[in-house]
């Protein structure tokens, strides 16, 4: 998980209510919750700006649009490889150099895999936006990739799958469980990789995979906070612009996201003291209009101690001592999970059947006014979270522009959630939990 780390200092406060968002084009946006300006550099890299000037900080995140899901089949772990490789030296900064740098300034880095996307995201003092840049273009210019440098990293990833594994003895269930629900390998394989793959890669994979993909026209850079638009603009002409253009990337076609054609039940071992069930239903693309209520019936099932789920299974009927689960998106699709940690073995057949009896309520009644507002104000809460800061706008931006791959497809969706009627949920809640489903039991050994 995306983890943002910021000052609490530097906290901006935003007060918004339900707005009308419009579409947007280039150049400035003005109908946004804050204004933004986006334009290209000759090479392809996309740069969007959005000046704050509440506190003397500015947050930059490079955004490159590859992960997991590019990593072909028996090469599992590449995008996280190079994440490492990044800061471990380029043509002009020394290895570890470009951590020690932000460090010095007062400033925190941060940076995430996930199935389409690898960020680097640093918030530094406003005076250090040239320092920034500057380390940002060397490493995506001249990345220094040595056999030394790549062994080290697989071993430190082989490391990392590892220690998961003892921390968590839920992984490989989990796993499971994903593959499952997720179908083909582009989407279900873990973003960390296998060991097996990872012990196979080459030097000229890494350096293939580097060439095609960490490129400026494959990539997006946001900048948020204290800044000159046009000074900033001038300094990603100097540091960006002379960055050649990488191949152009063309996805491989992948199969349909099928409904499932029958119920599938498995049953796994776990060294965990607890067992655990595991439900999931493959549902709409989060680009699809059907994605919305299914968003608020995660509110209404699973999230939270106020949650159906939870008040039936764990507070009423003391069948579970959690649940947890939701909407899980991998680039164009999306499943709902449900996990639910079992008080003893004796109740999974109890604690089966009160969750679908539960979802089964659900989509046969209407939800109330007060328990769909309730869930839209959570829902509106999280959002608006996600851009409260500079920092983390930075980042929302960046992710907005490589989901929706155009500018203009930059804007919030907020209002199609806040739309969203009682009727709407149990049509759509009908559609989706009416369907075959997967079913982990996850027994302790």
């Amino acid at each position: 998980m995306f983890i943002t780390i910021l000052n609490k200092n530097i906290l901006v406060t935003i007060t918004l209510l339900f707005l009308t968002f419009l579409p947007l084009h280039s150049g400035q946006i003005e109908n946004f919750p804050f204004p933004f300006t986006h334009f290209q550099l000759k090479n392809g890299l996309n740069v969007i700006l959005a000046e704050d000037y509440s506190f003397p900080v500015v947050s930059v995140t490079v955004a490159y649009h590859v992960g997991s899901f590019h990593e072909p089949e028996g090469k599992s772990g590449l995008a996280h490889l190079l994440e490492t490789l990044m800061f471990q030296g380029s043509k002009n900064v020394g290895r570890m150099q470009h951590i020690n740098f932000v460090n010095r300034t007062g400033g925190r880095f941060d940076a995430l895999t996930t199935v389409d996307k690898t960020i680097f995201h640093q918030t530094v003092p406003a005076n250090q936006l040239e320092l920034v840049l500057w380390l940002e273009s060397d490493r995506m210019f001249s990345l220094r990739i040595t056999r030394e440098k790549v062994e080290k990293a697989k071993q430190s990833l082989i490391d990392g799958i590892r220690f998961r594994k003892l921390d968590d003895p839920y992984m490989s269930s989990s796993l499971h469980f994903t593959q499952l629900l997720f179908g083909d390998y582009s989407y279900n394989h873990p973003v960390i990789g296998f060991e097996t793959d990872l012990r196979s890669l080459s030097l000229q994979d890494v350096r293939s995979f580097y060439s095609n993909y960490y490129r400026p026209n494959n990539s997006v850079i946001c900048i948020a906070g204290h800044i000159d638009k046009a000074r900033t603009r001038e300094l990603m002409e100097k540091y960006f612009q002379s960055i050649p253009t990488g191949p152009k990337s063309e996805e491989t076609t992948k199969t349909e996201f099928y409904d499932i054609l029958e119920d599938i039940h498995f049953s796994e071992k776990s060294l965990k003291s607890s067992p655990r069930l595991n439900i999931g239903y493959r549902i709409a693309s989060p680009y699809s209009d059907d994605y919305f209520p299914m968003d608020i019936c995660s509110y209404i099932l699973v999230k939270g101690k106020t949650s159906r789920l939870y008040k039936r299974l764990v507070i009423k009927e003391r069948l579970a001592t959690s649940i947890g689960g939701g909407i899980e998106i991998r680039k164009d699709r999306a499943v709902f999970k449900i996990f639910v940690v079992l008080n003893s073995e004796t109740n999974r057949d109890r604690c089966k059947k009160a969750v679908f009896s539960e979802i089964n309520k659900f989509i046969s009644n209407l939800i109330s006014s007060e328990e769909l507002a309730k869930a839209k104000m959570m829902l509106k809460s999280n959002y608006l979270s996600k851009f409260a800061t500079v920092s983390g706008r930075a980042v929302f931006l960046a992710n907005r522009f490589l989901e929706r791959n155009h500018p203009e497809q930059v804007y919030p969706e907020l209002n199609q959630f806040l739309s969203v009627t009682s009727h709407r949920i149990m049509i759509i809640a009908n559609k989706y939990f009416s369907k075959h489903k997967v079913i982990l039991d996850v027994k302790i050994r």
